[in-house]
């Protein structure tokens, strides 16, 4: 069997307002844990326990996006402020 390769370009990835985006996911994630707390005990009876904890973990890997894009977007306006000095 032959391996496929692609005949054009991959595109330029999009820049966005990522730092913004990644916050707002995270709020999300949290809130979404906040109101399904007060639900605990329906969860456990019913065995879904892990939408609670889905949750968390979203917003805890969020802090972490968080951290990731602030860092990088901060590299990225210091290589382009060295670069037009």
């Amino acid at each position: 069997m032959a391996k496929w390769t692609p005949k054009h370009e991959a595109p330029e990835p999009l820049e966005g307002p990522v730092v913004a985006t990644i916050t707002g996911g995270t709020i999300v994630w949290f809130v979404l844990f906040l109101a399904q707390l007060p639900f605990y005990g329906w969860f456990d009876d019913h065995g879904h326990t892990w939408w609670l904890w889905t949750c968390l973990a979203g917003g805890g890997l969020g802090f972490i996006g968080i951290w990731y894009v602030r860092r990088r977007d901060a590299a990225i306006k210091r290589a382009e402020a060295e670069r037009t000095a």
